[in-house]
């Protein structure tokens, strides 16, 4: 029997008053690989620091029995404490005094994988990682001979690496057997018997009903002919009669009663819940008919004295949504900036209404509630932009939250609203994923989807791009070229 390495029983978490967490009993054993998914803020990162032993739980007991190496998500300088072999491999700069995200996630990678644990617990370690990088991620953790436990936003990592699911909502743990893509599949079934168990209930609370009203229907036409007959009878025969009747009535209402109770006592099933299809329209005045609306000539993009892109032409298409993939620092974003500024070697379209997405901290400064702020900035009806906002994750309360309130993730989330609402018929958008819980980015795949205009994107996240892309263009040795 294989060992347990984690065992959490009866634990509640809760901050503020506010309940986090609250679940029986969840085990870790020796060999077990699982992925722990939900949306943002429902506590993923919170059951890993328990298991971790960084957090306590309010109540209830954790038990840990074996040396875990931890891997957590924080943007902060990280010492060069590693193997030298996989600094070397990872391609980590030697001073660690100004190493970009990627850089620093792979050092912090390096560290992890210097030592030998009996139990990793990894919470997303591929933001800002690149291709090569996620390459050697997998590579290190299908052959780990222990106990794993994932947070990730890469659905191809999870798919790769994981054979449990622990989906973590409403402050409940509910565990699924499979990769990432069997637990959708799961996911999709339960909703489908979800919908095949609610047509079935209101079918039979339709009958009952329809039954229950036949039978006072009848109880009330006998009291009529009861009342009718009254002064056509004799005096004898009227009594005997009265009585009969009264004695049927009262029967017929008693089954209807039963019925009724019948009713009251099925098993309540919700409805599945549809949402609106996400349409973005583009108005005629913002409309591109230039074949080509992006175009560069022997292109040469510099960073101070570091050569990115030398002598480069392309013709980006009207219409397409093109991702442009390829090593940390190859590029990318820099090409992105050079698009945004319309800077020399490129040409544009002088109808060009660009939107631009990029990798920093959003912050607003309004009072406005979220719903009040998109609503401000968009000339959608508000049905659609609850649609638009339910997508990604601002449904509830969530509406009447005041946008300076917001946390990093849900700027960046109101802030892509707001990019695909807005009057473009261009968006350029630099790692947008990076920053989401799967949720969300499969939200912003159906965006993607829903928009008639030209769409520019660097992404790592594998499965992103093999959903939403139409042409992929990547960055190798200071040259772009179509994969």
């Amino acid at each position: 029997m294989e060992q347990i390495c984690f065992e959490l029983e009866h634990v509640e978490i809760a901050y503020l008053d506010k309940e986090i967490l609250k679940f029986e009993r969840l085990a870790v054993h020796q060999f077990d690989r699982i992925g722990i998914v939900g949306k943002n803020g429902v506590g993923k990162s919170t059951l890993l620091k328990l298991l971790a032993g960084k957090l306590k739980p309010t109540k209830g007991n954790v038990h840990k029995h074996v040396e875990n190496g931890y891997f957590e998500q924080v943007e902060a300088p990280v010492a060069v404490l590693a193997d030298p072999s996989l600094l070397g491999k990872l391609h980590v700069p030697k001073s660690s005094d100004q190493l970009s995200g990627g850089e620093q996630t792979r050092l912090k990678l390096a560290q992890l994988f210097t030592n030998y644990y009996e139990a990793l617990l990894i919470d997303e370690p591929t933001t800002h990682l690149d291709q090569e990088g996620i390459s050697f991620l997998l590579d290190e953790l299908k052959y780990y001979y222990g106990a794993l436990v994932l947070i990730s936003h890469d659905r191809t990592v999870l798919d790769e690496l994981v054979t449990t699911i622990w989906e973590v909502a409403d402050g409940d743990v509910r565990v699924y057997s499979g990769n990432y893509s069997e637990y959708l599949a799961q996911k999709e079934l339960e909703r489908e018997q979800q919908k095949m168990a609610y047509e079935q209930f209101i079918k039979e609370k339709s009958r009952l009903e329809k039954a229950a009203q036949e039978k006072m229907k009848k109880a009330e036409k006998i009291a009529q002919s009861t009342i009718m007959n009254k002064e056509n009878k004799a005096k004898a025969n009227r009594m005997f009669e009265t009585k009969s009747k009264a004695t049927s009535q009262k029967a017929i209402q008693h089954a209807a009663k039963a019925i009724y109770t019948r009713m009251e006592k099925l098993q309540e099933v919700d409805a599945v819940k549809e949402e609106r299809p996400i349409i973005f329209r583009q108005s005629k005045h913002v409309e591109l008919h230039n074949k080509f609306p992006i175009m560069a000539d022997r292109l040469t993009l510099k960073v101070g004295n570091k050569l990115l892109l030398d002598d480069v032409s392309f013709q980006l298409p009207l219409g397409k949504k093109i991702a442009i993939s390829g090593p940390n620092g190859s590029g990318k974003s820099t090409l992105l900036k050079q698009i945004v500024d319309n800077e020399t070697g490129l040409t544009i379209s002088l109808k060009a209404k660009i939107g631009f997405f990029h990798q920093m901290s959003y912050q607003f400064t309004q009072d406005d509630t979220v719903l009040q702020f998109v609503k401000n900035r968009s000339d959608y009806d508000e049905g659609f932009l609850r649609t638009v906002l339910h997508s990604m994750q601002f449904a509830g309360t969530d509406l009447q939250k005041s946008v300076r309130d917001l946390s990093g993730g849900e700027a960046i989330r109101i802030q892509l609203c707001l990019l695909f609402l807005g009057e473009y018929n261009i968006l350029l958008l630099d790692e947008p994923t990076n920053f989401l819980d799967v949720h969300a980015i499969i939200a912003l795949e159906k965006f993607f989807n829903a928009y008639d205009g030209t769409i520019i994107f660097v992404s790592h996240d594998r499965a992103f791009i093999n959903n939403v892309a139409d042409i992929e263009y990547k960055i190798t040795n200071k040259k772009l070229h179509q994969v």
